[in-house]
């Protein structure tokens, strides 16, 4: 689709020359003879640049910049001046205009500011959808749970989020750390400034320190070039440090420095670096078993667990699998192109009975994968995997001993039928005696009279 240029321009002759020039070159061009009827356009056209003269009948170009910047902050205006109206036009770019032309001017030279300002209100238009995106992504309201356990850690982020407190965030694998710590910097004073994430259990324990802290060019063979670290890169911002439980001891007295004192020195540097930085970590370890066990520093540990999050596993906040099953139905029907389905009564079951030991993160790759599998608008069973299938089969079987009861009370009620609800009889059918007939009418608590008037 072609850019849209909406040029504001009451001298006809010019107005014709800027529209046959923009027009030939492939833009979608729009006019206007004032600056009133180029604001009623702009609310109806949305145009990607306003090209207007500053003298206009009625209100002058001046006037509507600051109007349509109301409208449309981030629409770029392109001024066009009368030479002795060149300081005022350089005022209003001090104001918001892009730029200004000078008549007379050349169409080349026109052409390359147009392309410009178009450029930049494109990089504008895509941050701006970005941070809405990120807003729309972090919102507390996007930490999907109805159940106690999980409003007491919405609750707990939201305490947590604007200030500069360390955070340990504690849970199984696949229950959504990483979410969280994301939701926390993205609330907190810092959020204009870098997360930066390490995984600690995914690097090599001779390249961990050179990861999280960079090193100096030769400290080491392959050290080629200097490398700067996460520590430095997260200057401002907020560090996650995720699968900290998997640290090595080495590494962690280093991270502690950190900590305590907010220096560091690079791999094989001299120069001390100080970094103001916010530490989020997570783990999915009882990092206070670690401690006893030899495997955690003591005092990190206490550094860490200023302030910590325990998110549960999906297996204790089954009543929320139906809310999150509707999230990523449509979270993946935006990514895969699937229009969302509804699930059945019976797939709701099998994901409730099922423990979930991926927890979140498998739960939504299952209703991924049932999307992509179902015919129909309806999930059932039989898109499901067939291991959860059989979970939910095998939960649901009754014990022995009951099933044999519930036979056995099945054959007493059929006997009477077939007796005329003549218990001696019912007996001899059974085989049994009528005392013995009788003691299981009552252990089964049979009403045959209600079961006569049926």
């Amino acid at each position: 689709m072609s850019e849209k240029i909406l040029v504001v321009e009451d001298e006809e002759n010019m107005r014709f020359f800027i529209v046959e020039a923009l027009t030939k070159r492939g833009y979608d061009v729009e006019e206007a003879i004032s600056a009133e009827e180029a604001l009623e356009k702009i609310e109806i056209l949305h145009p990607d640049l306003v090209l207007m003269d500053i003298r206009l009948p009625g209100m002058s170009g001046l006037e509507a910049m600051s109007r349509v910047k109301e409208l449309d902050p981030l629409l770029p205006i392109i001024l066009i001046t009368a030479s002795d109206s060149k300081e005022v036009a350089l005022e209003a770019t001090k104001k918001g205009a892009y730029d200004f032309f000078t008549k007379p001017f050349k169409l080349a030279e026109m052409e390359v500011v147009v392309n410009r300002a178009l450029e930049k209100g494109r990089l504008q238009r895509e941050l701006r959808e970005l941070q809405e995106r990120l807003d729309e992504r972090y919102r507390f309201e996007n930490i999907i749970g109805q159940s106690g356990k999980m409003q007491e850690v919405l609750r707990l982020i939201k305490k947590v989020a604007y200030t500069d407190a360390t955070v340990l965030i504690i849970g199984e694998s696949g229950t959504g750390k990483e979410l969280i710590a994301e939701a926390i910097h993205h609330h907190s004073r810092r959020k204009d400034k870098p997360l930066v994430k390490l995984n600690c259990a995914a690097i090599p324990e001779g390249l961990l320190e050179s990861e999280l802290f960079g090193h100096e060019k030769g400290a080491f063979t392959g050290a080629i070039s200097k490398r700067i670290g996460k520590f430095e890169l997260a200057h401002q911002g907020t560090i996650f440090l995720d699968e900290i439980g998997d640290m090595p001891f080495a590494a962690q007295s280093k991270v502690l420095r950190v900590l305590q004192e907010r220096t560091f020195e690079r791999v094989g540097g001299a120069t001390t670096i100080t970094v103001d930085v916010r530490v989020i970590a997570a783990t999915n370890k009882n990092l206070a078993e670690e401690v006893k066990n030899g495997r955690f520093r003591e005092d990190l540990f206490y550094r860490l667990n200023v302030f910590p999050i325990v998110l549960p596993p999906l297996r204790e906040r089954k009543e929320d699998i139906p809310l999150l099953a509707e999230h990523f139905m449509v979270k993946s029907s935006e990514r895969i192109g699937l229009s969302p389905q509804g699930l059945s009564k019976e797939v709701l079951d099998c994901l409730q009975n099922y423990d979930w030991p991926g927890n979140v993160r498998e739960l939504e790759n299952v209703v991924e994968r049932a999307m992509i599998m179902a015919e129909g608008e309806v999930i059932t069973p039989a898109h499901l995997p067939s291991y959860l299938v059989s979970s939910h089969q095998r939960r649901g079987l009754a014990p022995l001993d009951q099933t044999l009861e519930n036979i056995e009370k099945d054959f007493i009620i059929d006997a009477l039928k077939k007796s005329n609800w003549v218990q001696s009889r019912a007996a001899k059918i059974l085989g049994i005696s009528e005392r013995s007939l009788w003691h299981r009418v009552k252990k089964y608590r049979i009403d045959i009279k209600k079961l006569q008037n049926l």
